[in-house]
Parts: structure tokens; sequence; C-alpha cells
């Protein structure tokens, strides 16, 4: 299996795939130290989809696994024959599509009363992919955004630590859905809202990202612009990208 992606919520992945005997072909992030637990070769790569002929004569079993990654699946990657493509989501789908560090500010701001991870396969769009499981948490009306986050995390893990062997085996399929849930989606266009929160009574709860500031730069600056008496309407400069998955 390879696994895309960055972090230590990546590296554990790798060591625990590679501590229960699962084969690492390949570790495709910035860091070669990512790879390391599992003695696996490392690709460094801008943007995996360059990389397509790559990663499908590296992979053993056709599983790919995207983990805290921000690049997307383009053609021809996505349709590399026999692979399969795996995303390990912080945030529930589809309510909670995009980047999780917008989308953990939001689900506080609106009151949602869960969070979770969502394990999916990977489609032509963003966070949009079959269902096959995912682990919710209660989200608290005291919950502040690095707690929030940092369950997240945690949820994300176990998830991908739970659904691992029936991936491996080939019996994980799509999860039945009881109905349709609402779907949002959270790219950098949604911090142009935030301003308009301001009042909010959950807007310092939403903004206290704690230790995860360094890992959530794109929100930092927002704030960052927001405080600032020079602050530019709407916060997010014009030609932000609005294209990550997680």
């Amino acid at each position: 299996m390879i696994f895309v992606g960055e972090g230590a919520l990546l590296r554990r992945a790798v060591t625990h795939a590679a501590t229960r005997g699962h084969p690492v072909d390949l570790v495709c992030s910035a860091d070669p130290l990512d790879a390391a637990p599992a003695e696996a070769p490392h690709l460094a790569a801008a943007d995996v989809n360059d990389h397509a002929g790559t990663l499908a004569r590296a992979c053993t079993d056709g599983i790919v696994w995207s983990l805290n990654n921000r690049q997307i699946f383009r053609e021809p990657l996505l349709r590399s024959e026999g692979l399969r493509i795996l995303n390990i989501h912080n945030g529930l789908l589809p309510r909670h599509r995009g980047l999780p560090s917008i989308a953990v500010l939001f689900a506080v701001l609106h009151g949602d009363t869960e969070y979770g991870a969502t394990a999916h396969e990977v489609d032509a769009g963003i966070d949009t992919g079959p269902v096959l499981a995912e682990r919710r948490f209660p989200l608290g009306p005291e919950d502040r955004y690095h707690q929030v986050m940092l369950r997240g995390v945690r949820a994300c893990r176990a998830l991908f630590e739970q659904i691992l062997p029936s991936v491996a085996a080939g019996t994980a399929h799509p999860a039945p859905r009881a109905a349709a849930e609402p779907s949002a989606y959270y790219g950098l266009r949604a911090l142009d809202r935030l301003a308009a929160f301001s009042d909010h009574p959950a807007y310092t709860r939403a903004t206290d990202l704690g230790l995860f500031a360094a890992h959530a730069p794109e929100v930092a600056r927002a704030l960052l612009r927001l405080s600032s008496p020079a602050s530019p309407p709407g916060g997010t400069p014009a030609g932000s990208r609005n294209c990550s998955r997680s």
C-alpha cells in the first residue's frame, strides 16, 4: 500500500501498517522520515498526480491511503487500473467537506452538536466519494477550536486503525446511509465570511486555535487580518485557491 500526506497522522499510520505486517510500498510526503518506520521508499512530490505511473507500478496491493493530505487526486491517477484510493478525513461527510482547519471553525460557529472523522473512497470531487466508515464524537457548547481539532485528529487515527484490516482484506464497502445529510464545503473562500461572525457568542471559542495555530496558517492569517485596523473587507486576498483535500 501507498501513503500520501504529511505530519504525525501520516507517520503514525505508516508505522501502524508496517507493524501489523501490511506492505508499505511507498510514502509520498515532504519529509523522508515519514517512510523510515516502514523502511519504505520515499517520494517527495509537489503534485502526486505527476507520478501516477510510479504509484501504479509501486503498489503491490492496489491500496492508496490519503492522510492529512492537501493534494487533490486527479486524472490519470484516479483512473489508474488496480488502484483504490482512500481518504481519512477530519470531519463528518458531507457536512464538513474541505479543509478541516476551516471546517472545525464553522462547526463551532454553527452550533454543530457532533464532529468526527470519515473514511471514504476518493473520486473526482472533493470529499464526495462513497463513505466506508466514520467515528463521531459530541461537540459541546463549551468546546473550543483546539479541543475539537485534537479530538478530530485522534478520531482519524482510530478510524484508520479500525478500517485498515477490512480494507486490506478487500471487505470494506460503502456504508448504508439512513437519510441524506446536509452538505457544506469549507475552502479558503469560506474565511471571507468570518468577519460577519465577529459578534457571534461562539466566536471566541471558534477562533481559539491554541497549539493548532501553527497547523492552520490560513485561519491564523485571516484572524490576524480581522484584528488589524487596516484589515481589507472579506479578510482573504483575491485569488486565494479553494482546492484542498484532507
